[in-house]
């Protein structure tokens, strides 16, 4: 069964807005780092918000899934845009585990030498 994104979305919101008041500084820390990234303007909202779902996915983040797509598409972002940035993540998830392959052939011969 598919997930509901908006009721996941909304209570997450309201459960970093508890954290907010036990941890104010951590908060406002976060919310600073997106905001200087932001402030550059080299990248337009919609393309920032496309990387940030690549990301979301590449890291496994339901929560950022739920934000950022909804900020995509109030930025303009198509199904078919969100879909090419989800496909740059899929072949840099793949790409990171073909890297990675060299370090376990690396490990194996360090065990077999």
């Amino acid at each position: 069964m598919m997930q509901d994104w908006n009721t996941q979305r909304e209570a997450l919101l309201g459960r970093v807005g508890e954290y907010a008041k036990l941890s104010p500084d951590t908060v406002r820390g976060l919310g600073m780092m997106d905001a200087a990234g932001a402030k550059t303007g080299k990248l337009e909202p919609k393309i920032r918000e496309l990387i940030a779902l690549a990301v979301a996915v590449t890291t496994r983040c339901d929560g950022c899934i739920a934000v950022h797509t909804k900020n995509a598409v109030a930025r303009g972002a198509t199904r078919e845009e969100i879909a090419e940035a989800l496909g740059v993540a899929i072949a840099l998830n793949a790409g990171a585990a073909m890297t990675y392959t060299a370090r376990v052939l690396d490990a194996h011969d360090a065990l077999t030498k």
